[in-house]
């Protein structure tokens, strides 16, 4: 069958030319180096609020949980059922991200002491809430249901959970349908009333925000409305400023410009807006002073000093002035606006309070692992603050102190003592998470990561293993079929999609084959399998920049439940409506128009190497970009005139690959080049000078850790 002219594609080399100025100013704006700088500046980054996250780890640079405009309702619900000795369930999802946002909510409630249960869809139940599920907790007498990563598209469940008495929230992440399920809390970023600044977490990742909410809300400061009043001098007049916060969150802000003795104090905004707030100033002595200059001896402040208090836990600013630590701040650094005394007076004071209560703790670094994970496994956009959510989590686990549940999974990948990045995590521990839903038991991989015992936790690494070799398996067996059923359709969908429907299709692997599509056709795919005599469901993956949530939106009279995101989605339908929401595909297909030709892969070069620069050190540049996936691909690099010192052809079963040393100045690199094997001695030779695209990671043999080289293409220098 002569599928592969349709993927024969041509190899663009493409590196973006950047302002010499743009780099300039990054690099001595954020002290960066010119490579850094040039790095950032070719991929588009170069706001001052994205080069944060891709320059610093701190958690103190992750937004407030209580961004979210439901999380102080969502938080109180549940501090109430801890009060009352409720019964809360966890009713998560079947996958990686299902699986993982279940384990640590769960946990975080067992630690408040919660009588918490935890559920999700095993064998042929549907994705998400449901009836039965609903009924079985509301006969236990429960009163609380907290989806995670899901919940968003179940408005009949939850309109009946309501029935019965059984209140829920809702922490998912998935896009929202028009009409929001109701009586509900609902904590998702992409819901657009939400207020929260960053709509790409993972289901884990809204999880974790709520549980570091649980975790605030048992400090004295959990709802206390507090004022920051800062007063300085401007020329002959005095700016008097203040900020309303709430759990280290800015709801308000006022500045008056006051001329003495030209108007008094009740002539201004400043009485209504300080009314009954509990006011902190930094320097009592100045800031009542200015006051007294601005409206007179006669007017008293009720204030609070709270630099001393600031300085015991920093004792650095202890006799720095709000003037002097404006330009300071690290956060100033990367604002795009200028900042005030008063922006710098609430940055400390918000470090201080996560400081003081200790709100990040080594247990956070258990969780983020888990976050990781799911961040990487969902596809999840790694810029913003999932980079640094990321980061931690990667740091976590290379450091060795891996949480338990994925120690198992890491020393049966033989990943333990390496250091290793995200596409390690995605290649090796993604399919295990994975695997154990596809196959209808995913609730192994929730045991797995709540079990105490190290023995029953071995036992259920071994099973996760065992799963994914089997959905392997079932994935090779039957993708002749599906390539076949691809390929014999392609044309009635306008070579727009590729789409295979079969009966020997097990549901488990359907997003497996339809990414598998992906790579042979270039196309968005679909693949459909039955699950008894009358329901199937479907996996849509996309490329391209096509968004399928659109699609399925437009086929949803023929669907019975349908969600995702734009690029990776799942749905349901009754095998009769098969054919019409095929018919409906077809249509959609005829009038798509991509934004990239499939026969070409243009390759994004992020930077050209001297051979100077051709080191091991380009290690730290690599790990300094990490992580790695969605919206940041692996840094990609051309080196020049480099000479093919030996070649050697791998492979167990055929030989495909070569293995090559590539000489770059002073330092012999060694480079892997897949699927390579047969362009040895037709495209070059040993002892030809090539030029070379390519990425850089590690090889781990017999103990010891080098840098090599991954070949993405070869040309033949011209010299």
């Amino acid at each position: 069958m002569p599928i592969s002219i349709i993927f024969l594609y041509m190899k663009i080399w493409k590196k973006k030319e950047v302002s010499r100025e743009v780099v300039k100013e990054i690099h001595d704006r954020y002290q960066c180096d010119a490579l850094t700088a040039a790095i950032l500046a070719r991929r588009g980054i170069t706001n001052g609020n994205d080069i944060l996250y891709y320059l610093e780890d701190d958690e103190r640079y992750l937004h407030s949980p209580f961004c979210f405009s439901s999380m102080e309702d969502a938080v109180d619900r549940v501090i109430e059922a801890a009060e009352e000795g409720e019964k809360v369930l966890v009713f998560g999802d079947r996958d990686a991200d299902g699986i993982t946002s279940t384990a640590i909510l769960y946990e975080a409630l067992k630690d408040m002491q919660i009588d918490v249960r935890w559920r999700i869809p095993t064998g042929d139940d549907p994705y998400g809430l449901t009836i039965q599920a609903v009924d079985e907790f509301a006969s236990d007498f429960g009163t609380l249901i907290i989806t995670v990563d899901c919940g968003i598209a179940n408005n009949a469940e939850i309109a009946h959970a309501a029935t019965l008495g059984i209140d829920v929230i809702v922490l998912d992440h998935h896009n929202p349908q028009e009409e929001l399920p109701s009586p509900a809390i609902i904590i998702n970023p992409k819901v657009p009333s939400c207020n929260y600044p960053f709509d790409g977490l993972s289901g884990c990742g809204v999880a974790y925000k709520f549980i570091s909410a649980l975790r605030f809300s048992k400090n004295e400061l959990y709802k206390q409305q507090i004022c920051l009043l800062n007063v300085r001098p401007l020329n002959d007049s005095y700016v008097v400023e203040a900020i309303k916060t709430v759990n280290c969150c800015e709801y308000d802000r006022i500045t008056e410009t006051i001329i003495p003795n030209l108007i008094s104090i009740t002539q201004t905004r400043l009485l209504p807006f300080l009314q009954g707030q509990q006011i902190f100033v930094w320097d009592e002595p100045l800031q009542r002073k200015l006051l007294s200059k601005a409206f007179g001896n006669g007017v008293e402040f009720n204030m609070l000093d709270i630099r001393p208090e600031i300085s015991k836990i920093m004792p650095s600013l202890a006799n720095i002035s709000l003037l002097r630590l404006a330009p300071m701040s690290k956060i100033a650094k990367f604002s795009e606006k200028e900042t005030s005394e008063l922006d710098a007076f609430f940055n400390i004071f918000v470090t201080f309070v996560l400081k003081k209560i200790a709100l990040y703790s080594p247990r956070d670094k258990l969780d983020l692992q888990l976050v990781s994970l799911s961040t990487l496994a969902d596809l999840m956009p790694l810029k913003n603050e999932n980079r640094i959510l990321v980061r931690i989590g990667l740091n976590a686990m290379n450091s060795g102190k891996i949480r338990h549940g994925l120690s198992e999974l890491f020393a049966r990948q033989n990943m333990i003592g390496k250091q290793f990045g995200t596409t390690d995590l995605t290649w090796n521990i993604t399919p295990v998470l994975n695997a154990g839903g596809r196959l209808g038991q995913p609730e192994t991989g929730v045991e797995l990561f709540l079990e105490n015992d190290p023995l029953k936790r071995s036992e259920l690494a071994d099973k996760m293993i065992q799963f994914n070799k089997e959905r392997k398996q079932l994935g090779l067996d039957v993708w002749p079929l599906v390539e076949k059923s691809a390929y014999d359709s392609f044309a009635e969908y306008n070579q727009n999609f590729a789409v295979a429907v079969d009966e020997h299709i097990h549901r488990g692997v359907t997003g497996i084959l339809a990414t598998k599509l992906i790579q042979y056709f270039k196309v968005p795919s679909i693949v459909i399998a039955f699950i008894d005599e009358e329901n199937a469901v479907g996996s849509i993956r996309s490329t391209r920049g096509y968004d399928v949530t659109s699609l399925l939106e437009q086929c949803a009279e023929f669907l019975t439940n349908h969600g995702g995101h734009a690029y990776a989605a799942g749905f349901s339908l009754e095998k009769k409506n098969i054919q019409s929401f095929l018919e409906s595909v077809k249509r959609i297909a005829s009038t798509i128009e991509f934004s990239q030709n499939a026969d070409e892969e243009i390759i994004e070069i992020d930077a050209e190497l001297p051979h100077s620069y051709m080191t091991p050190d380009l290690l730290n540049l690599v790990d300094r970009f990490e992580p790695y996936g969605e919206s940041n691909p692996c840094l990609c690099f051309i080196s020049r005139n480099l000479k093919i010192i030996s070649a050697d052809i791998l492979g167990k079963i055929e030989a495909k690959h070569l293995k090559l040393t590539l000489s770059a100045g002073s330092y012999k690199w060694p480079a892997l080049y897949w699927n390579a094997a047969e362009k040895l001695k037709t495209e070059f030779d040993i002892g030809d000078s090539i030029d070379a695209v390519f990425t850089v990671g590690r090889n781990y043999f017999n103990g010891s850790e080098t840098a090599q080289l991954i070949i993405t293409d070869i040309q033949k220098s011209d010299i």
